[in-house]
């Protein structure tokens, strides 16, 4: 049974949620406030988080923000706050998905679904392996292969592409990026971001294969 932890402080929607969801044979747990439903998500391993943005004790992009030092389990923003500035941030910040209320407990329960099936199925993971389609990342001799032939990479180029591969699904700011791959090597600005995301399309992309996807305003992200 796949496990859903709901962070959200408006009981009446959090049990809605939580209806719906074992409805269609989920097991949920409820956090009312931000800082206990983080402590929630660090400490035990959930398939999927809901979380509400203007919650107490720390708000939603807090939430997000420090989960994403530790883990990358599939997140769903379901928030009233519906500017696409949130939205942007959201996204920017790692969530898989943003869902504004009032919502339709069905097509929340759908996208769970959806997210929860693609992050455990899409991606084969074997020890220092990834396989992706046509792509083959093997951690252990740095090495990259797209249908048998392998690709030669710059370190920063790997570097990328690895971070990118490690966190399916999961939109990253330029920003984000360059603090991730270049951190204290950093040496110009976030542009150079783009520059190697483009670099990395062009060796692995095929005719049939597009890996990474950017999404306008917010960043890049590496699909499955």
């Amino acid at each position: 049974m796949k496990k859903i932890l709901i962070i959200e402080d408006d009981s009446s929607i959090a049990e809605l949620e939580r209806d719906y969801l074992e409805i269609n044979d989920f097991e949920c747990e409820i956090a009312a406030r931000g800082t206990t439903g983080l402590e929630k998500a660090l400490a035990e391993n959930f398939d999927l988080i809901i979380i509400d943005i203007m919650l107490p004790g720390m708000d939603g992009f807090e939430v997000i923000t420090e989960l994403r030092k530790k883990k990358q389990t599939p997140v769903i923003f379901l928030s009233a706050k519906n500017t696409d500035i949130d939205k942007i941030r959201g996204l920017g910040l790692g969530a898989d998905d943003y869902m504004t209320k009032p919502f339709s407990p069905n097509e929340l329960v759908a996208r769970v679904k959806a997210h929860i099936s693609r992050y455990d199925t899409l991606t084969s993971k074997s020890g220092d392996v990834i396989t992706v389609g046509k792509l083959m990342i093997d951690k252990d001799a740095h090495k990259v292969t797209v249908d048998g032939k392998e690709i030669s990479l710059t370190a920063k180029e790997y570097d990328l592409l690895l971070f990118l591969a490690e966190n399916p699904n999961h939109t990253f700011s330029k920003e984000v990026l360059f603090d991730r791959i270049w951190g204290m090597d950093a040496i110009g600005d976030v542009s150079t971001v783009t520059v190697h995301i483009q670099r990395v399309r062009d060796k692995i992309n095929t005719e049939n294969e597009r890996y990474i996807e950017t999404i306008w305003g917010v960043g890049y992200r590496f699909n499955i």
